[in-house]
């Protein structure tokens, strides 16, 4: 029987990761070269069940215990068949691919004693919902290298509604866990599942190099508290296409440190290309930059996206104290529907960790571009609100039609922002009509780069 599934699984679509090719429009034009694992076994050869009741926490640890001795022989595949597979968190190895067969549900536990605690990130300095530690999310890389989540549309469910309400009820020990998480690691790859009902993000590198988030719909309930799809943090080489993701909060979220943590450990989020996606969030925005972005955030295409059903469409979040830096941003070719707010800048946005943040640390908010975007149902086109101390400057609009809901207050709030318009409607506030020095030959000569830079 073993060799029976071992000689099923090697035709299965385990694969290694290896990049070729020269990079043209972005991270997602990178090609792939995904080879087959040499050697696969099936998580019911170390005693799993899939009754959605028995934990199987060391039938996955004890699995890629064995499996981690093939990182040197082309590496190893962790077959999960069709069941209900609960477990509590545990922990990847390089040159692994974990691959959920069609009808294959990983569960994680309610039990929060099946949950590792750890330290917190050091870019963090704190847990983010609470002080102190945090609980090791339920699937976890540390300093891997060509790692894989795929399968034929399986299913992770972080089963998270017990940690939404304890986060609600201010009854949680530690900061809450994500789903799948992978910490300093290079050449990962998530891909063809379904991501449900996070504790808090679904799926989170950080500090990692060469991510690719491919063909994954992420969801959890809006009323889920803060719950955000895939936040690139401090990382960079990401790709994030053909996606779909419904989130409580945030759908994508791109982040890299807090204030005086992310100031210190100095590494940005940077070279993020971002395709052909949906994006729906009930409470916070489709797309968010920050508010936690005190490494800096920087060199980031958006195209082809649509954005449904939402608070807010686009959203960058900084705070005096945050420092860092968001600019050389691209986003076009966007299509909103039913949004509140469709574009936001603020610089009022988000907590500190503590009392020992410099107040004088001021984020810069620079060279943003805005183009080809068309909005139906639209209440507000924008809120741009900057810091006095340091104003958001260059903000570039082009090709922007909003039709705008009856009973619209306004249509744009700006203060503290400087930028330069063309082709928008409604007509956007004088702020964004080249009212600072160089605003309208920056942003034009920005419009006009050759392939190469423009898309970064």
């Amino acid at each position: 029987m073993k060799i029976l599934v071992a000689l099923l699984l090697l035709l299965a679509l385990s694969n290694a990761v290896k990049t070729n090719g020269d990079k043209s429009d972005g991270q997602c034009d990178y090609k792939l070269t995904l080879e087959p694992r040499p050697h696969s076994v099936s998580i019911l050869e170390f005693g799993a069940v899939g009754d959605g009741k028995t934990l199987n926490t060391l039938a996955f640890r004890n699995a890629i215990f064995y499996l981690k001795s093939f990182a040197d022989k082309g590496g190893a595949q962790l077959y999960v068949p069709p069941g209900r597979w609960l477990t509590g968190s545990f922990n990847l190895t390089s040159h692994l691919t974990l691959f959920l067969e069609k009808g294959a549900v990983i569960l994680g536990s309610q039990d929060p004693s099946h949950w590792e605690v750890v330290e917190p990130l050091p870019s963090y300095g704190r847990g983010v919902d609470v002080p102190g530690r945090r609980y090791r999310s339920l699937i976890n890389g540390y300093m891997l290298l060509d790692v894989v989540i795929t399968g034929d549309n399986g299913t992770i469910d972080g089963q998270g509604s017990v940690w939404w309400d304890w986060y609600s009820y201010h009854s949680l020990n530690y900061s809450r866990p994500h789903l799948v998480e992978f910490v300093a690691s290079e050449y990962v790859v998530v891909s063809n599942l379904t991501f449900l009902n996070a504790p808090a993000y679904t799926i989170h590198p950080v500090y990692c190099s060469n991510v690719h988030v491919q063909n994954v719909s992420v969801s959890a309930p809006p009323d889920s508290p803060y719950t955000v799809g895939v936040v690139p943090d401090s990382s960079d080489n990401v790709c994030i296409e053909d996606c779909i993701i419904d989130m409580g909060y945030d759908a994508i979220a791109l982040k890299s440190g807090w204030d005086e943590y992310g100031i210190a450990y100095g590494r940005p989020t940077t070279n993020v290309h971002i395709r052909r996606v949906r994006l729906k969030s009930y409470s916070g925005s489709s797309l968010a930059f920050g508010s936690e972005m005190s490494g800096g955030i920087s060199d980031v295409h958006v195209e082809q996206v649509h954005l449904y059903n939402s608070f807010g469409g686009i959203e960058f979040r900084t705070i005096k104290g945050r420092g860092g830096y968001i600019k050389r941003i691209i986003i076009s070719d966007v299509e909103m529907a039913n949004i509140f707010l469709a574009f936001a800048a603020t610089g009022q946005c988000g907590s500190h960790p503590d009392n020992n943040y410099d107040p004088y640390a001021l984020p810069v908010f620079d060279h943003i571009t805005l183009r080809d975007v068309i909005g139906t149902n639209i209440t507000i086109a924008g809120s741009f609100t900057g810091i006095q101390e340091s104003p958001f400057t260059s903000i570039c609009l082009f090709n922007i039609s909003f039709s705008i809901s009856s009973g619209s207050p306004t249509s744009w709030v700006c203060s503290n922002v400087f930028g330069f318009s063309e082709s928008v409607f409604p007509e956007p506030c004088p702020d964004l009509q080249s009212s600072y020095p160089n605003s309208s030959s920056d942003c034009l000569s920005l419009l006009h780069l050759n392939g190469e830079v423009a898309v970064l």
